[in-house]
């Protein structure tokens, strides 16, 4: 039961509900993307066009007495100057429906007054009522029987209207201190409180929302990307191997993303607090020092409104819009025009009995041949809009108009020129939380710009593999032409000189701010210049920044230093424990390290070998990696059985070749075995050249075709201690497409 507030004027007696503190929120979604712009976290009937179930409560009605009531709401269309509203709903105040439509007046967050009912002394019941299923909003509900009051402004996070009517107390809750306080539980913010509690810190995690993963999570959608376990410190990554989605498609499946694992992992950690539905939304400054550091960071419970301050001696910036940077004023950077903008995936199904779709008047009047047609059910990462608005200040505005294009489109087709093709279409998921890319960037100690990456300019301290393309996003023209002030339909422009295998290792000094003494960052608000994001924000990537955090911020606990003089005075420790396994872990940062029986078994520069292992087939295997080529040769992963990480092929008469050199230690007869994975195109005539020192080169045909895979023998030779063989490999008259994946010398007893 939500507590009346008998207001100190003269004979006025007022009564305050939060909407996300509603005891029961039906099919009502809370939403806590806009705290920031609009002061409060909302309920949002996100029905896809079909009216959700009642949100409900019950609140103390302090004294008899006529009540104006007064509702914070909005017409989420009516800034397009778009009509019908389409988020209406009602309010019931005791079994009866107010005289007002809500959702219905203002462009912009405001009170809609509801008229006046007459209530008796006690408990009454509040009840939201869906009209539409399109997205109506309620902030709060309040009700007073000063009938010429009209409500302040609120639009201030715990704005002091709102604090007193939540009778919050002027001093916060405290918690901590912490070694490490963590905000935000992205894929960043994840790895980041993970490491560092497995070395030894005291953590929090604070996350606005109620589930872990970002935009990896099920509310979001986006599947994983960037290559882990990898380059200069392999074990880099693993602690990302255990939480990372395994999703086969972008926007998957609810179950695909896991989110109650990665909570039972976060949560399986002792060092670490985990506040969930917690918005961060202001620091305070240590007084009286030298340095310009974080003192506590304040933080919003999202369910209850009520205000917790979490104090700590180091503090990682993984909110992804630079939140904590720009509150502690750090420096920082921002792209004035033409950056990447924000995503709202969706899904569509075929069903028996698909129910009517409403038409969308209020939403982009779209014909079929405005939009991409969402293949195999997916309105994929290019439904994205927002390039040259305000990511931060108009950051609903951008949701809502991916929304209105995901509602036009789905209208052309059930009710426009696609209805004829869509009589069983029915939608099924809308993400309502977007998928930002850019926004705020924290600056430090190294910029990375696009020519370091592409160059591969060495840093001492570099450290995370990046290895997705320079992906940069810009409006796709021949969507953007009907709605050119905000188009919805993106494509990919990427710089493929990135390399994606070993990868390019982003420096710790990008990980840490420069001029705030205490501020680390991980993920997309890291020290990198617009370009240069275009390849490090993938998730897995932020996330093996977050690992990388979290061991410096133990080693900053144990040293009592800053995370610059990490850098400065301890690089080789840092670069030590970048060795560790994942599951390593400690109980304090000057414990004993142990390394678990479960650990994972360390990845090579190049990744974790998804082949069989050379170095556990019989005699001496050497994979494709190690021969040179000449021509064209494509890499594949699709046969599976191959030896190492990847084989290759080449057509037939392309003129392309493979040369595999080998020096054998001993002295005896060999068999020469190709490994070759079976399919229907394969060589039937693959030439095969052996020359060994003083002896005649020998050529033999492989039919690669028959092969059931695995290795295909090719003769056998006597070869001396030390000789160096060579096993040539040649395309012409090959019959099909030689497979070339790796071979092997096996000394005959």
């Amino acid at each position: 039961m939500i507590a009346a507030l008998v207001s100190p004027r003269a004979h006025a007696a007022d009564v305050f509900a939060e909407a996300e503190s509603f005891a029961t929120h039906g099919g009502w979604k809370l939403d806590t993307q806009f705290i920031q712009q609009m002061g409060s976290p909302y309920l949002i009937a996100h029905g896809l066009g079909q009216p959700v179930a009642d949100a409900s409560t019950t609140v103390d009605i302090p004294e008899q007495g006529t009540y104006r009531v007064w509702v914070r709401t909005i017409d989420w269309v009516r800034r397009w100057d778009a009509s019908p509203s389409p988020g209406k709903f009602e309010l019931h105040v005791n079994g009866n429906k107010l005289a007002s439509t809500f959702g219905t007046e203002s462009a912009t967050w405001a009170w809609q007054d509801g008229g006046v009912v007459e209530l008796p002394k006690g408990s009454a019941e509040l009840k939201l009522k869906d009209q539409t299923g399109f997205d109506g909003r309620c902030d709060c509900i309040y009700l007073t029987t000063d009938l010429e009051t009209t409500p302040p402004d609120v639009s201030d996070v715990l704005s002091p209207w709102r604090r007193t009517q939540l009778g919050l107390p002027e001093t916060p809750v405290t918690k901590g201190p912490y070694d490490l306080v963590v905000v935000g539980g992205g894929y960043a913010g994840m790895a980041s409180a993970l490491s560092a509690a497995r070395m030894g810190c005291r953590v929090a995690l604070i996350q606005d929302r109620g589930v872990l993963g970002g935009n990896g999570s099920s509310e979001v959608r986006v599947w994983a990307m960037g290559n882990i376990r990898r380059g200069k410190f392999p074990r880099i990554g693993e602690i990302v191997e255990e939480f990372s989605d395994k999703a086969t498609k972008s926007p998957g499946t609810y179950e695909e993303f896991g989110d109650e694992q990665k909570e039972e992992i976060v949560t399986a950690e002792p060092n670490i607090d985990l506040l969930l539905n917690h918005h961060a939304y202001a620091v305070k400054m240590k007084e009286g020092t030298e340095s310009k550091e974080i003192e506590h960071v304040l933080a919003l419970n999202t369910k209850t409104g009520e205000d917790l301050r979490v104090s700590g001696d180091r503090f990682v910036d993984c909110t992804g819009h630079g939140w904590i940077g720009e509150w502690a004023n750090a420096d920082l950077d921002i792209t004035d025009k033409g950056r990447m903008g924000m995503s709202n995936m969706w899904r569509w199904d075929e069903v028996d009995d698909a129910p009517e779709f409403p038409k969308t008047p209020w939403a982009l009047q779209l014909n079929m041949e405005d939009f991409p047609y969402p293949r195999d059910h997916h309105g994929q990462w290019f439904w994205e809009s927002g390039f040259d608005i305000d990511p931060l200040g108009d950051a609903e505005a951008i949701r809502d108009w991916n929304l209105r294009a995901v509602y036009g489109a789905f209208n052309a087709m059930k009710n426009g020129d696609g209805a004829a093709d869509h009589p069983n279409a029915q939608l099924t998921w809308v993400a309502y939380i977007g998928g930002p890319r850019e926004s705020r960037r924290l600056l430090g100690d190294v910029v990375l710009n696009q020519e370091d990456i592409v160059s591969k300019r060495e840093f001492p301290d570099g450290c995370v593999p990046s290895t997705w393309s320079i992906d940069l996003h810009y409006p796709k023209k021949e969507f953007a032409d009907k709605f050119p002030e905000n188009p919805f339909i993106s494509i990919a422009v990427h710089d493929r000189r990135v390399d994606r295998s070993y990868g390019y290792p982003v420096p710790y000094r990008c990980f840490y701010s420069r001029n705030v003494d205490n501020l680390f960052m991980a993920g997309r608000n890291i020290s990198v210049t617009h370009e240069a994001l275009g390849t490090v924000r993938v998730m897995k990537t932020c996330g093996m920044m977050g690992e990388v955090v979290g061991k410096a911020a133990s080693l900053c606990t144990l040293n009592d230093c800053t995370p610059r003089d990490i850098y400065e005075e301890h690089l080789d420790d840092l670069l030590e424990l970048l060795e560790l396994p994942g599951k390593a872990r400690r109980s304090t940062p000057s414990a004993t390290i142990v390394i678990p029986d479960d650990a994972m078994e360390k990845a090579g520069p190049y990744g974790p070998m998804p082949g069989l292992d050379p170095e556990k087939l019989p005699g001496i295997v050497i994979d494709d990696r190690q021969a040179k080529t000449t021509g064209k040769w494509a890499k594949g992963q699709g046969l599976k059985g191959y030896v190492g990480w990847e084989y290759r092929y080449a057509s037939a008469n392309s003129g392309a070749t493979a040369t595999f050199q080998t020096k054998l230690k001993e002295a005896g007869q060999y068999e020469l075995q190709i490994y070759s994975a079976p399919h229907e195109n394969r060589a039937t005539k693959l030439a095969i050249t052996v020359t060994a020192p003083g002896q005649e080169p020998k050529t033999v045909q492989i039919n690669q075709r028959d092969s059931q895979g695995g290795a295909i023998p090719a003769g056998k030779y006597f070869l001396p201690a030390g000789a160096e063989v060579t096993v040539d490999f040649y395309t012409k008259d090959s019959g099909g497409t030689v497979h070339l994946d790796a071979i092997g010398w096996v000394k005959q007893p």
